[in-house]
């Protein structure tokens, strides 16, 4: 196919630009979700490019093909991926991640706007705040159309955290966030809670979409074990003896996910003699104190392992017995969904999530064992009761996977994305026609381990054809 020599594109077909502080070959939730994206819009017959950093995330370290490279132009998957210098620095420290944020504001307006080319549609995720910014700057210089996706709710979330308690500052950057809803063409937020949050805060409910996370199930599927090799070997890696129950968490060590009441849950289950090993493998701003805190515990049914490249994921999977997806008892959490939930589900796992809210009622509905947050003695014993059934947890395993196949296939969400982001442009789907995506799942009684259940919402309706699937 010609491709336009100056700026990269195809004549005649519509430009996507997608403005994202994180992307591949750095591994996350966040990554995932938009690189999967762009390669299904890219087969849909979207003309896509990507804008982002350099890859340097979570550990600061930029590999040595992108070092002392002040802009690359690279190709996969059908788009054009162009990365312009940014400041790199591990995912630690409020002020040198604000740096880093701020350096790729700057850099992808001066290195990127003229080689990005004509664009029809900018497409800006967030967090980062601060790539609202940029990408305000690119769409008004391109006089393209303007979508801020919301993947967090920023600023809000590190007020209830306390990373952030200066007033003056908080009110600066929710005046900074209200700003950019108003001047986007439409938002799209991951949960019905970040919706009605925005909505109530003076956002037009028509201008405001929920396109939820999901998962690729061609990449995240139940497997067997000769796929993987030597999975006794993998366990014994994540140090698990022969005949305990492997529980795993994969993903973020971050200040949002609670890991601390983990590894205090860990206690109970040694304290019970229960033969279980719990395994933390990734990065983030917390690990160190999730290190030290197992350290002055003597935990020895605990151990802490580095991330692991996406392709390594599939095999830690098939290895463990039961993983985790924890999240801090913080109330603006009971609107998050944890996007790695769908791809432990997709894999056939069982699962115990720590979460309240919408979080609880999807891994309710998908037979997920549910516990609330941050509480070690709940969560000890959930993981108590699944290392005593083997069945029980065959019977997760395929009720889950069949639930996100059914509701949370990312192929189709991303294809009503793609019409959603048409609509703005009046190509093929009239924006008043486009059904605003509801994060709903099937009404059954909750399956919650210890707690009380929490109700679960209607089921979510079958789109038409012509929004048929993020």
């Amino acid at each position: 196919m010609r491709r336009d020599a100056a700026t990269g594109g195809v004549p005649g077909r519509t430009r996507i630009l997608l403005v994202t502080h994180y992307f591949p070959p750095e591994v996350g939730a966040p990554q995932a979700r938009l690189s999967e994206t762009a390669r299904a819009w890219a087969a849909d017959g979207l003309d896509v490019t990507v804008l982002t950093g350099m890859p340097n995330h979570p550990t600061g370290v930029v590999p040595p093909a992108y070092r002392r490279a002040l802009r690359r132009v690279e190709h996969a998957d059908g788009y054009r991926v162009v990365r312009t210098w940014l400041y790199a620095t591990p995912n630690e420290g409020v002020v040198r991640k604000t740096l880093s944020h701020l350096s790729f504001m700057v850099s992808s307006v001066l290195l990127g706007a003229r080689i990005i080319g004509r664009t029809d549609v900018l497409v800006v995720s967030s967090p980062t705040f601060f790539s609202l910014g940029s990408a305000w700057m690119l769409a008004r210089l391109r006089r393209a159309r303007l979508v801020v996706e919301v993947r967090d709710l920023w600023p809000a979330i590190f007020v209830q955290l306390g990373v952030i308690r200066n007033r003056r500052v908080i009110a600066a950057l929710e005046r900074l966030e209200i700003a950019a809803y108003r001047a986007a063409d439409a938002v799209v937020t991951v949960t019905e809670g970040f919706r009605a949050d925005i909505v109530r805060r003076g956002i037009p409910a028509t201008k405001v979409h929920v396109i939820p996370n999901g998962v690729d199930i061609a990449r995240f599927r139940p497997t067997s074990p000769d796929e993987h090799g030597d999975l006794p070997a993998v366990r014994e890696r994540l140090g698990a003896l022969p005949g305990d129950l492997l529980v795993l968490y994969l993903g973020a060590h971050g200040i949002s996910q609670g890991l601390v009441s983990v590894a205090d849950a860990a206690t109970w289950l040694a304290r019970e003699n229960i033969p279980v090993h719990i395994a933390f493998v990734g990065e983030g701003a917390d690990k160190r104190r999730l290190a030290a805190h197992v350290t002055r515990l003597g935990l020895s049914n605990v151990s802490l392992h580095p991330a692991v490249a996406r392709d390594e994921v599939p095999a830690l999977l098939a290895a463990a017995d039961v993983c985790l997806v924890p999240l801090r008892d913080v109330p603006l959490f009971e609107t998050f969904i944890p996007s790695k939930m769908f791809e432990l589900l997709a894999a056939g796992r069982p699962v115990i999530g720590s979460v309240r809210g919408e979080a609880a009622r999807i891994l309710s509905a998908a037979g997920a064992l549910v516990v609330e947050p941050e509480n070690p003695e709940l969560l000890a014993s959930a993981i108590g009761t699944l290392a005593t059934s083997p069945s029980r947890r065959a019977e997760m395993a395929r009720t889950g996977r069949s639930y996100v196949a059914a509701h949370y296939n990312r192929v189709h969400l991303a294809r009503r994305y793609r019409d959603l982001v048409l609509g703005l442009m009046d190509v093929r789907v009239p924006p008043a026609q486009i059904p605003r995506i509801r994060q709903e799942v099937p009404a059954r009684h909750a399956n919650v381990a210890g707690g009380t259940s929490t109700p679960a919402a209607p089921q979510q309706q079958t789109p038409p054809p012509s929004s048929y699937s993020k």
